[in-house]
């Protein structure tokens, strides 16, 4: 599709190529995220019930106790040492989650499509007659990135080679020392969500054909926007959050992937609720 040189898989292959080039920024990213995880109160699952042990996640880190629950945790992520950052990626949230789903959630999986993206633009800019075929094969027209991404089905194995990249990285480290090294970058991107939240939302383009159907629901969806803290427009971070705040407000699921291009949300944002409602299907 793209040249012989790429093997039979050749997108694949770009994208790790791609990733690889970028596992700085994946590291750098993934330590301003952990700033902070020391001074949330730890929890575990006794019995079935999740429960405060009286202790942040930097103090039991300090004193060398397990930040996980045996009855909780990922098998792969099971023999951390106590306190480092992959001990403390399998310890519980207050919701009965673990820190690495939320992890996966607002580092990893935009971090991989914004990758995916990028490979596909070096492909369709340096390799014009396999990009073109390519979308033949995936009967798309190219328009739309991300969804030729989706299509094409590169991100889940790149999200395994990520997080592979992010633990030979950081996972025996402590936790206090990722911390410290993603503390600056923190701070850049805390600055930048002020300033985002600070400005006034991009105006949407003239809709002068909008059909009538959407206007209830854009409503209930724009009111639902108003004062909801979320990040304007809406980074992939925040992906979750906006969509179940747009069901709280009575949305259907059919009738958010309509709404989205009329709402401040990044393109990147609109696919990953696209994906999750698709994901979900019908009836959710």
């Amino acid at each position: 599709m793209l040249g012989s040189d790429f093997g039979p898989d050749p997108m694949a292959l770009l994208t790790r190529e791609v990733l690889r080039e970028r596992t700085g920024e994946l590291i750098a990213e993934a330590c301003a995220w952990a700033v902070g995880l020391s001074d949330q109160p730890h929890h575990l699952r006794l019995r079935g019930r999740v429960v405060r042990t009286g202790l942040t996640i930097g103090a039991r880190a300090a004193t060398g106790q397990s930040l996980g629950g045996e009855e909780d945790g990922r098998l792969e992520l099971g023999d951390a040492r106590p306190g480092t950052f992959q001990d403390v990626l399998n310890a519980v949230t207050p919701d009965g989650s673990l820190i690495a789903e939320h992890f996966d959630r607002e580092v990893v999986e935009p971090f991989v499509l914004d990758t995916c993206v990028r490979a596909a633009e070096r492909a369709r800019d340096t390799r014009a007659a396999g990009w073109a075929e390519l979308l033949d094969e995936l009967g798309e027209d190219g328009s739309d990135l991300v969804e030729v991404v989706r299509v094409g089905e590169w991100e889940a194995p790149l999200r395994i080679d990520a997080e592979h990249l992010v633990l030979a990285a950081l996972g025996a480290v402590p936790l206090v020392e990722v911390e410290a090294e993603g503390l600056p970058l923190s701070l850049v991107r805390a600055a930048e969500a002020v300033t985002r939240a600070a400005a006034p939302p991009p105006p949407r383009p003239a809709e002068p054909g909008r059909p009538d159907e959407l206007a209830g629901a854009l409503f209930l969806a724009e009111a639902a926007l108003t004062g909801s803290g979320l990040t304007l427009p809406v980074p992939p971070a925040q992906a979750d959050r906006l969509l179940d705040l747009l069901l709280a407000e009575g949305l259907l699921p059919e009738e958010v992937p309509a709404l989205l291009g009329h709402l401040p949300v990044e393109p990147l944002t609109a696919a990953e609720v696209r994906a999750t409602i698709a994901a979900l299907g019908p009836g959710v």
